[in-house]
């Protein structure tokens, strides 16, 4: 009998915490987040905290966290195949090719954007 996957329930909810704080038109990284989160190797946990996010209460808006060259590496966990992309261009963010276009420009770096002042 295969093992069920052990969420920290508790980092999901930072995540998503996070997540909220990322400004429309703007996108980050599983990477970013989870280095802002001080949880070295944990990308990938970030990215099962953005598919978990689905119906969360305040919504959380996944679209914005992308693989860390601004590609959709995420994108079937939004149900249709162009779903998330038609998410971002709602908040005005250009998508080509399953990739965020001028990514370096509208990358929000947590570590950054919310440093203590």
């Amino acid at each position: 009998m295969a093992e069920k996957k052990k969420y920290d329930f508790t980092f999901f909810e930072d995540v998503h915490a996070v997540a909220r704080l990322i400004p429309k038109g703007r996108v980050t990284s599983y990477g970013a987040i989870e280095k802002y989160l001080g949880a070295a190797k944990s990308a990938r946990m970030v990215g099962w905290a953005m598919n978990a996010a689905h119906g969360v209460t305040p919504p959380v808006p996944a679209q914005r966290v992308v693989n860390r060259n601004g590609l959709l590496s995420g994108k079937h966990h939004f149900g249709e195949v162009d779903a998330m992309e038609k998410m971002l261009k709602k908040d005005g963010v250009e998508v080509k090719n399953d990739q965020v276009v001028r990514f370096k420009e509208l990358f929000w770096d947590p570590m950054i954007e919310l440093e203590v002042k």
